[in-house]
């Protein structure tokens, strides 16, 4: 029998949805030919259904979100921008470019943004060069009273390249929960400009905007970057910004892990970056609950070179993700999704509140976003990784993630992320995070290190935990997931 059949014969008339059908039929239909590639993704939604999912970078698309991806706007090449195409054809992929960047302009409150980028790291390469070329490359050229980087020599060219890739950039040091793409020395982002990096607090683990300014004033970057993608404090972008302006750079921020708290209006005023930013980027698929994807919002006079992504940075966009762009932008523009990013950081606090009660050391000793880090060697002797897989055996999925002077190192780590936007995706709330902080102490606390056979060391990587222990926690999260089905429309069994 075809998933479709049997939707079927399992709901009534009136209580089937177009979007589970569809979801159903596009199984059944690659089913056909690729047996293979239904049963994976039909066993990844059994695996989600079976797991909480803890990763901060995660969540939930809708069904309708996911299905604007599957269709023939793929086959469409269009690069360029909205009424400016290098291929004819383009008609309908301009009216869905152009419905995504006003349903962005208009959740944001922005002067622009470019919905383009193939992901956060692709929107962090646009405005980077978007910044390079508008600051640096037109002005040298416009001081040679020539038009465009064409008509220079090869010696005027090489001059202002030369000069672009001298500049400096200043960014949350990943030690600190800063982002790969910020200037990590193993990143682009450190090689294409001189990198350097600012860190929390060493005692309280919280941005020290003093410190910043200090640390701008000596370096006088081109870019000032704020951002993270493992830091459980807002950001204080009025702040940021007076110190940016007092050093003569521009303020980029990437608020891909929080864009959804800011347009769940979570993040306001001084929080909300929008306003103070010159260049915002973000990705579309955390807190925002979209596709996977990125953009780059702007203000008016960064609009023409950021539109100029192609052929700057990218290719050819991808009309298919950039209809789901559009959908998810709606979806988040409402009172709905205002409450939901609202009971995110709810959830996050209290889920922190739990553990620190438990003596759980937590960087910052709480959250005041989606972000919860947990130090798990200092509060259970064991390693980031051999915590990740005790929990993943609990029915909870999370990732290791290094902190700052991590004694384990950047594969072991000494802490874990936890993250709430998914979870509160699924329609959990306080009184269930606390179920999820006795689970996660009761596992963590009980475990040991396993000792290695060849040398009867501790092993960093894997850990023992009583047989019962383990049975009573997952018994706990099974019955979460029970009350809290994903996608329940879809049925497939």
């Amino acid at each position: 029998m075809s998933f479709l059949e049997n939707y079927f014969k399992k709901t009534k008339e009136g209580d089937r949805k177009s979007r589970a059908m569809a979801f159903l039929a596009s199984i059944d239909a690659i089913k056909e030919k690729y047996p293979q590639i239904a049963k994976d993704i039909v066993q990844e939604l059994i695996d989600q259904r079976s797991n909480l999912k803890l990763i901060a970078s995660e969540n939930y698309s809708s069904l309708e979100v996911q299905l604007a991806m599957g269709n023939l706007l793929t086959d469409k090449y269009s690069e360029g921008y909205v009424y400016h195409r290098f291929y004819a054809g383009c008609d309908n992929v301009d009216n869905i470019e152009e419905q995504a960047i006003e349903q962005a302009k208009k959740l944001f409150n922005a002067d622009h943004v470019y919905v383009q980028p193939h992901s956060g790291a692709d929107a962090n390469l646009v405005a980077f060069w978007s910044i390079l070329v508008h600051k640096i490359q037109n002005r040298e050229i416009e001081k040679l009273n020539k038009k465009t980087a064409l008509d220079l020599t090869e010696a005027e060219y090489e001059k202002i390249r030369s000069l672009m890739v001298n500049q400096k950039i200043l960014g949350m040091s990943l030690n600190s929960g800063g982002h790969l793409t910020h200037g990590f020395r193993l990143n682009v982002s450190s090689k294409m400009m001189k990198a350097y990096t600012y860190d929390v607090n060493s005692k309280t683990g919280v941005l020290d905007y003093g410190e910043l300014q200090a640390k701008a004033k000596e370096v006088k970057p081109l870019i000032l970057l704020a951002g993270y993608s493992a830091y459980s404090r807002k950001l204080n972008f009025a702040k940021m910004k007076e110190i940016a302006d007092s050093v003569g750079a521009v303020l980029m921020v990437d608020m891909a892990h929080f864009a959804g708290l800011v347009a769940g209006k979570v993040f306001q005023g001084e929080y909300d970056p929008v306003p103070f930013a010159d260049i915002v980027t973000t990705t579309t698929h955390k807190t925002l609950r979209g596709p996977r994807g990125g953009m780059v919002i702007c203000k008016e006079e960064y609009k023409e070179v950021v539109d100029k992504g192609c052929p700057l940075i990218l290719g050819g966009p991808m009309p298919h993700v950039m209809a789901a762009k559009a959908i998810a932008f709606k979806e988040a523009n409402t009172r709905d999704f205002q409450s939901y990013a609202q009971q995110i950081v709810k959830n996050a606090k209290a889920l922190a509140e739990s553990l620190m009660k438990k003596g759980v050391k937590l960087l910052t000793d709480g959250t005041e976003n989606h972000i919860i880090m947990m130090d798990v060697a200092k509060s259970f002797n064991l390693t980031g990784r051999q915590a990740e897989s005790l929990l993943r055996s609990t029915h909870l999925t999370v990732n290791r993630n290094s902190i700052p002077n991590d004694t384990n190192g950047a594969w072991y780590t000494s802490g874990i992320r936890l993250g709430t936007p998914a979870i509160t995706s699924l329609g959990l709330k306080e009184a269930e995070m606390e179920v999820i902080a006795d689970v996660i102490e009761n596992v963590l606390k009980n475990a040991n290190p396993e000792i290695k056979e060849k040398n009867k060391e501790p092993s960093k990587a894997k850990a023992t935990l009583d047989e019962n222990i383990l049975k009573n926690n997952q018994n706990k999260i099974k019955d979460l997931l029970s009350k809290h089905l994903l996608y329940p429309e879809l049925i497939i069994d």
